[in-house]
């Protein structure tokens, strides 16, 4: 056997779990982004060998039947869809999941609630979770959970606390029974074949597909993706823990820094006793209101709402999903190749 044909063959074995789980040949998912993860994008990264996934958002149930209609008319392949679980008419989305036969259904912004996870079961779907710890994890398996995905600080949006490199190494070893994709700062294969060697189904990753050429973000965002070094994309920043900010990673711009300036300003007003505290915190929380929508859609880099992970130093052009999905996997095997080198081999390159 090959080289090439030994490394591709143990690339296959260690991802195995994930493609049989998934449907897929190779077991990296698209990040729901809202506005970015629809139709076209969804079924690019499924057509290119990939798990795409709708990110349902604020969608209704019948918008979101008709995002799933119109991707299933772009692919044959299998995706998935994102839920949020504080979503108001969860329910009925998870109704519209399982009537149009969607095989994976992803619940995020929480610990998904038992009804809605068994529903989506009887259904016929896949449901996958966010597992932001060990004991979240195991809770979440006990649920009936079928697989889950770990995601890192160094993600873009909404975050947590914990690296991914360090939630991979508390969860990993101890959830053996479920699959379970690592996401978080993933921009290369040398990243994603690590993570399948600690036990990984497979990856999921956002940050990279949104400069896609298929991707329908706004040329300007693209830009400014590709402009930006990683330390670029910062959480958001909370002036006063009476007020709680929910962290969200992007890129720094003109609307961030008025967003620590209204949080000032609506903070000395609740000290003088202008506003009740409710009033303040709702301030805060609606500043970014559409702030995503026109960074996306319209193009407004500098006040819009830039999310993006850490990996976006890592996004250097603009590309077909394809040709991103195959440097992933090319990158992946020339890790193993050189893996499997005798050490003087390695020497002698400088290694």
């Amino acid at each position: 056997m090959t080289a090439s044909a030994a490394a591709r063959d143990c690339l296959d074995r260690l991802w195995a779990r994930g493609r049989a789980f998934l449907g897929v040949d190779i077991p990296i998912m698209g990040g729901a982004m809202t506005w970015v993860s629809e139709r076209g994008l969804v079924a690019a990264i499924t057509n290119a060998g990939g798990f795409g996934v709708i990110a349902c958002g604020s969608m209704e149930p019948e918008r979101l039947r008709e995002e799933i209609r119109a991707t299933r008319a772009l692919t044959a392949g299998p995706f998935g869809v994102n839920l949020i679980v504080m979503h108001p008419d969860l329910a009925a989305l998870a109704r519209v999941c399982a009537e149009e036969r969607v095989g994976h259904v992803v619940l995020a912004g929480g610990l998904p609630p038992g009804e809605c996870v068994a529903a989506l079961r009887v259904g016929g779907c896949r449901v996958l979770a966010f597992a932001p710890a060990l004991a979240v994890a195991r809770k979440l398996r006990r649920s009936g959970i079928d697989g889950l995905i770990i995601e890192g600080s160094e993600a873009g949006g909404h975050i947590g606390a914990v690296s991914a490199s360090v939630l991979a190494q508390e969860i990993l070893p101890h959830v053996a029974d479920i699959p379970v994709f690592v996401a978080g700062g993933i921009g290369r294969g040398e990243a994603m074949l690590a993570y399948l060697e600690m036990g990984a189904a497979g990856v999921q990753l956002g940050t990279r597909f949104v400069c896609a050429t298929e991707s329908i973000a706004h040329p300007r965002l693209k830009q400014t993706y590709i402009r930006a070094a990683a330390r670029d994309a910062v959480p958001s920043a909370q002036l006063d823990p009476r007020f709680p900010v929910i962290p969200v990673r992007a890129l720094a711009n003109a609307g961030t820094a008025r967003f620590i300036e209204v949080q000032r300003e609506v903070i000395a007003r609740f000290d003088r006793a202008d506003l009740t505290r409710d009033q303040a915190q709702l301030t805060i929380e609606h500043f970014w209101a559409g702030a995503l929508r026109r960074a996306v859609i319209d193009g407004d880099v500098e006040n819009g709402s830039l999310m993006a992970g850490q990996s976006v130093g890592l996004v250097t052009r603009e590309q077909p999903v394809r040709e991103i999905i195959d440097e992933l996997v090319s990158q992946a095997l020339a890790n193993l190749r050189v893996a499997g080198e005798p050490s003087a081999n390695r020497r002698s390159t400088g290694e």
